[in-house]
């Protein structure tokens, strides 16, 4: 359908940088003609809370994850109603901004701006404009401040603005195409991520199956003589209650040991030789390290210069992640491949170093357990939004621990699993990549006139108001961790 999308038969230029040349027939006119400014507050603070995503627009607070405080009192907040143009003022530059489908209260720092002509304009074509890849230059450079993260996009800035708008008609048919677009897009994203989810959960029964001895990983022989893994369940009469009510039962032979007795937790760098302090090491902040046990060891830089601020570790380490939500996600990694024998990397993490009763690798893997990540999470402390996993409970994690040779054959055996289905999920993370993109450049060539949609939105099928209020229902209920959410903005201090 879209490779039948034209260029337009005419066109004229826009006198607009960013924009370039619209349609002959279109417009360009200034936000102050096609809006007004509103600023109508709440007596009473009782009405729906609404806020701003960079990937959904406005939405009712209670349907997002905000860790931002909220305000004692919402009177005095501004008003805004369907159909509404909400910008966050602060997060104007990284798409926070959209079009309300509610009425409701937003904070007062907020901007809320009205078509003066309904009939005319289309607020969900403008919609579309004002969040494009285009338009986020011409908000980006009205947006001014000392900070990229404290730019401000004033009332005077934005009404300001060009907007290339064709004739009421076409705004339309623009909308139409995109809304039909964008449902099937989204269906296709969600299917995707139900993937993911359902791939994370089979990684996570392989991974307690075998770490917890629940099946036994043995070597058999292969089609072609190769050697090769597989779970095979133990007999009950193999097993023992463990005493630890998340492990159950486990094998007869194998013990239950709290982390500290086979492994050192946060060493300290005094042991790293005077004679080593002008070496340079791995450098490792918390984005350079996956939720995958991944981590980007590129960066290198002299010791003496990562000394002060940044924790010590060597090769052979583990390092987990203790501030919510990197713990959560599963963030850390086994450094045995680490290329410097030793390195340094955010604060936030929680250094193991194994003893010679455990692998380093088998270690890792406990870490990653499910069970691991909530039973710390439920033992964070510090503010909402800072919390951290304590070291006492990483020193304390009852954890089983097999022999030396089992450990080893767990480890191989998922290493080969996980990758399979590591490589599964970044392509279907890749496919949803690829989609976005598309979306976004669709939307760019529709709302800037690069292409006529005219004849193919006439063409399209109708939806009933039952699958579009279904189709709704559907975003609303999808969970934020299933999202790309962008920049929340409260900006409730500044209410």
């Amino acid at each position: 359908m879209m490779d039948r999308l034209k260029p337009y038969p005419a066109y004229k230029d826009s006198g607009v940088e960013w924009l370039g040349k619209v349609p002959e027939h279109w417009e360009v006119r200034r936000a102050k003609v096609v809006f007004s400014c509103i600023d109508v507050r709440s007596q009473t603070g009782q009405e729906e809370l609404l806020t701003v995503s960079s990937e959904r627009g406005v939405v009712p607070r209670r349907a997002a994850d905000v860790t931002m405080f909220k305000a004692e009192s919402y009177v005095g907040y501004k008003l805004c109603w369907q159909d509404d143009l909400v910008i966050n003022s602060l997060w104007a530059w990284a798409r926070g901004l959209g079009v309300s489908r509610y009425h409701g209260i937003v904070s007062s720092a907020y901007g809320v701006y009205r078509l003066r002509n309904r009939e005319r304009d289309n607020p969900w074509f403008v919609h579309q404009l004002v969040r494009s890849t285009p338009f986020q230059w011409e908000l980006q450079v009205r947006s001014k401040g000392i900070w990229v993260s404290r730019l401000q996009l004033t009332d005077d800035a934005f009404l300001g603005a060009p907007l290339p708008l064709p004739p009421s008609d076409e705004q339309t048919a623009i909308v139409r195409l995109l809304d039909y677009m964008d449902r099937r897009m989204r269906r296709y994203i969600r299917t995707k991520q139900k993937l993911i989810k359902l791939l994370e959960e089979y990684k996570q029964a392989l991974i307690h199956q075998a770490v917890t001895g629940k099946c036994e990983v043995r070597s058999v022989k292969g089609e072609m003589g190769e050697n090769r893994w597989e779970l095979v369940p133990r007999p009950p009469q193999a097993m023992k209650d463990s005493g630890v009510e998340w492990l159950g039962r486990v094998p007869a032979h194998w013990e239950i040991v709290p982390l500290k007795r086979i492994a050192r937790l946060n060493p300290s760098k005094s042991e790293v030789p005077l004679a080593m302090r002008n070496d340079s090491a791995v450098f490792l902040p918390m984005e350079r390290v996956g939720s995958d046990g991944k981590f980007d060891a590129s960066e290198v830089q002299p010791i003496s210069a990562l000394w002060n601020g940044f924790t010590y570790f060597r090769r052979g380490d583990v390092i987990v992640a203790k501030i919510t939500p990197c713990f959560e996600n599963g963030k850390g990694a086994c450094l045995q491949n680490l290329p410097t024998s030793v390195g340094f990397g955010s604060t936030e993490f929680h250094v193991i170093r194994p003893s010679a009763a455990v692998t380093a690798p088998y270690i890792y893997r406990i870490t990653t357990l499910l069970e691991f990540r909530q039973l710390g999470a439920n033992e964070m402390t510090g503010a909402a939004g800072q919390q951290r996993v304590p070291a006492e409970f990483v020193a304390n994690f009852l954890m089983p621990l097999p022999p030396l040779p089992e450990q080893s054959a767990i480890v191989e055996y998922l290493d080969a699993q996980t990758a399979k289905i590591d490589a599964a999920i970044a392509a279907a993370r890749r496919e949803i990549e690829l989609l976005r993109e598309y979306r976004e450049r669709l939307i760019a060539d529709v709302v800037t006139g690069k292409v006529d949609v005219r004849v193919v939105a006439a063409r399209l099928p109708e939806e009933t108001a039952e699958e579009e209020a279904a189709e709704w229902l559907e975003e609303e209920t999808t969970t934020a961790e299933a999202e790309d959410e962008g920049p929340w903005e409260e900006s409730d201090a500044e209410a």
